[in-house]
């Protein structure tokens, strides 16, 4: 959680106070342990939760005094234990709030008054963030137009979001009062959203539902993970999954996943609790050979649409909502990007040929 709120040294919001004060901290990373968490340095603990970070950057930071537990600073060596907040200040804002606007083309779907739809390219960063302070689409968005309305997170017009390398559709809220009424609908579920994605493996069943709390992973807090014990609840967030075959090509399937909830990477990890990792999904481990056979030409087939595909085979393909101010109700499609169409096109052709 990272928040551009302006915090004394105490931890006290001093953001309305009437005198300048040089001790000023602002709050760049917000944690609080878990129930379940053992005692463990507090550089350990960072490093799980802080992506991009190294030990020497936290390390450098407990030094300089920037790093509390229960607003009292602490050294590197400190053992957080469950419930402690652990915060990181510093005495410069977030970089990712200070929002530089940058002419950055898009492409517009839709746009009103109140709204615009947004159809976002593979490898766009939807929001700055640690290690992407340029080039993201709310660069473009505040470069574009003026005064859009902060969410909860201070993020400009930004009412959901999709991954970096994940393309396709995203709905901007352009009044206080769409984003609101936006947000309600996300949060309601009543919003609709299909993805088209490619998985490893032949997915047996031709539709099916995936459900299973949404959390950080507990190895590799990069991750999130699927909990389904009794303590659930405590580990992670309800997600919903529905999803249908829409063609089998072999060792890899493709699916239209609709979504009932939006947890971060839900479809990306319902879809590997399930066995079908999508296809070159790094983080998750679909960018190795998960289905088919040892023999060279197809270990050589499969680089080849790796490098064709060079990113998760994923894409927000429709979104529907009601128009916040007129309540009729909008539907958007967009094509399938070339990659994931070239590339299920390869994996036609082998499934249809080298299958045989």
């Amino acid at each position: 959680m990272t928040q551009n709120s302006k915090l004394s040294p105490k931890g006290f919001d001093t953001s309305n106070s009437s005198e300048d004060n040089d001790d000023d901290l602002y709050e760049h990373y917000a944690f609080t342990a878990s129930k379940g968490q053992e005692p463990l340095r507090v550089d350990k603990f960072l490093m799980n939760f802080i992506e991009n970070a190294t030990r020497n950057k936290i390390q450098k930071a407990a030094k300089e005094g920037n790093i509390y537990v229960n607003d009292a600073v602490v050294k590197q060596n400190y053992k957080v234990k469950a419930g402690d907040e652990v915060k990181v200040l510093f005495e410069h804002p977030p970089y990712e709030m200070l929002l530089t606007p940058e002419d950055i083309p898009l492409n517009i779907v839709h746009e009103d008054d109140d709204v615009l739809v947004v159809n976002k390219p593979a490898g766009m960063v939807v929001h700055p963030g640690h290690g992407n302070y340029s080039g993201t689409l709310i660069n473009a968005l505040v470069f574009h137009f003026d005064n859009l309305p902060n969410n909860s997170s201070n993020r400009p017009g930004l009412v959901h979001r999709i991954d970096k390398d994940t393309s396709g559709l995203l709905v901007v809220a352009k009044t206080e009062h769409a984003m609101t009424h936006l947000s309600k609908q996300f949060f309601n579920k009543t919003s609709s959203r299909e993805y088209i994605a490619l998985v490893w493996g032949n997915v047996e069943d031709d539709q099916g539902t995936i459900e299973g709390h949404i959390g950080r992973h507990p190895k590799n807090r990069l991750q999130n993970t699927v909990f389904l014990e009794d303590d659930a609840d405590e580990k992670g967030k309800p997600a919903v999954t529905h999803y249908k075959v829409i063609e089998r090509l072999g060792y890899v399937t493709l699916l239209s996943c609709k979504l009932e909830t939006g947890r971060t990477h839900q479809i990306r990890v319902h879809l590997k609790h399930i066995g079908h990792t999508l296809f070159n999904d790094e983080r998750y481990g679909g960018d190795k050979i998960l289905k088919g056979t040892h023999f060279s030409k197809y270990k050589q087939f499969v680089d080849n649409c790796f490098k064709m595909l060079p990113r998760q085979a994923l894409h927000a393909k429709t979104l529907g909502f009601e128009h916040p101010v007129s309540g009729e109700w909008l539907s958007f499609d967009s094509d399938i990007p070339k990659d994931i169409s070239d590339c299920v096109d390869k994996w036609r052709n082998y499934a249809t040929h080298a299958m045989d």
